[in-house]
């Protein structure tokens, strides 16, 4: 693992790992700025929880979602199928913040709420026919800070851990979606909740 500073000088580092290209900013936004968003999208948000099936059963989705995006291009993932609701000035501000730094531009987010240590993400890849080839994830992290997993498809036993901090960026690029999966566990110790913002590219 090594740590840079891009020429905005933000402090990121860049894990070395096979078949993927990370980078994780810390501390993209400041502490302020961080807790400012998090208080406006968990009111401005209009969350909703679908059920997901499961070996033939059926069970209500583990964490809060809502999908926003610049046209009406819908996303599917695990049975599910969105449709966006148009950017609010909050999700623009925050995209073109982190356009800025990952020259790419963003025309769908995904947000996740997850209310506390319950609620989680199981493993899964970000590999979806709507993503294209080669898709570029940009997740900001905003309140309790959580651990985030990834393991490689073929090397079972080559695995990677960060905790995503509050007011954070990690960036999955290139191959990475294609060799790797990732997810957010559960864990008792976690009491409060944290927003999870996942900027993509619908073709």
């Amino acid at each position: 693992m090594n740590l840079f500073f891009s020429e905005e000088n933000l402090e990121f580092i860049q894990p070395d790992l096979p078949d993927a290209d990370v980078l994780y900013y810390p501390s993209f936004f400041s502490e302020k700025e961080a807790t400012t968003y998090f208080k406006m999208l968990q009111k401005e948000t209009v969350w909703r929880q679908d059920d997901i099936k499961l070996f033939g059963k059926t069970y209500p989705q583990p964490r809060l979602t809502a999908l926003y995006g610049s046209d009406t291009k819908s996303y599917s993932y695990s049975g599910i199928t969105m449709f966006p609701t148009p950017f609010t000035p909050t999700l623009l501000e925050i995209k073109t913040r982190i356009e800025t730094v990952v020259e790419k531009k963003f025309n769908t987010v995904l947000l996740n709420l997850y209310r506390d240590g319950n609620d989680s993400n199981g493993w899964h890849s970000d590999d979806e026919q709507e993503l294209g080839k080669n898709p570029c994830i940009a997740s900001v992290s905003l309140g309790v800070e959580r651990p985030f997993h990834l393991k490689h498809k073929q090397e079972k036993n080559l695995t990677y851990k960060i905790p995503l901090s509050h007011g954070s960026l990690f960036i999955m690029r290139g191959t990475t979606q294609h060799f790797w999966k990732h997810q957010l566990p559960k864990s008792k110790r976690i009491i409060t909740p944290r927003i999870n913002l996942t900027f993509r590219t619908l073709i």
